[in-house]
C-alpha cells in the first residue's frame, strides 16, 4: 500500500497536462481580449466613416 502511495506522489504526468491546459486557457483569453479590442476599434472607425459620408451628402 505504501508503494502505491509513493508512486502516486512521484507521478507528475497530471501536473504537465494541467500546465498545458492553463497555457492554452491563457492564450485563448489573450485572443478573446485582443479580438474584442480590435472589434471595438473597427466599429469606431466605421462609425466615423459613416458619419463623414452622411455629412458629405
Amino acid at each position: 500500500m505504501s508503494n502505491l502511495i509513493a508512486r502516486f506522489v512521484k507521478d507528475e504526468s497530471g501536473a504537465t497536462a494541467i500546465e498545458y491546459g492553463l497555457i492554452a486557457a491563457l492564450i485563448a483569453l489573450a485572443i478573446m481580449v485582443g479580438a474584442g479590442q480590435l472589434g471595438t476599434a473597427l466599429n469606431t472607425k466605421f462609425n466615423e466613416i459613416a458619419k463623414k459620408v452622411d455629412d458629405a451628402s
